[in-house]
């Protein structure tokens, strides 16, 4: 496999700074950082970027989160092995990433829910981390990223 170019966020001067920046902000919400890879895993999945799901499994990995809590996030609603934080956070995660796939894109009960775990600060740093990781997915997936070769 070969990537169809670099990716844009290397090419135009800035870009992947601004990008890390916004990750970066979201991490000083309070979240758990292990909440906000599990965000990053569940869109990486559902927009099938392997280049993400590589990095955010390592990260997992580095953390030390069990191989299951790796392993089962595209189950994580059949799956024992997560909070009601997580899972909150996994629901808003899946609706804002699937935004064209109903008509009310982010019901009120995925809302509600999430905003029963999450403060504005928590739930502002969800979303942004949900933006940022489909920002990645969608350069990486158009331009044909190479999973295992980033740095």
């Amino acid at each position: 496999m070969e990537s169809r170019m670099e990716n844009p966020a290397m090419v135009v001067p800035g870009a992947m700074d601004a990008l890390q920046q916004l990750g970066a902000a979201a991490q000083t919400s309070g979240v758990p950082a292990t909440t906000l890879y599990l965000v990053e895993m569940r869109a990486s999945q559902i927009n099938g970027c392997s280049v993400c799901l590589d990095m955010h499994s390592r990260e997992m990995r580095a953390a030390d989160e069990p191989d299951e809590r790796i392993f089962m996030v595209s189950a994580w609603r059949e799956a024992p092995y997560y909070t009601d934080a997580e899972r909150a956070a996994l629901a808003l995660t899946e609706a804002a990433t699937r935004l064209s796939d109903r008509a009310d894109p982010v019901p009120d009960e995925i809302w509600d829910e999430a905003a029963r775990h999450y403060d504005e600060r928590g739930l502002a740093a969800l979303i942004l981390m949900i933006a940022t990781t489909n920002v990645f997915n969608r350069l990486n997936v158009t331009t044909r990223q190479v999973a295992g070769t980033w740095g």
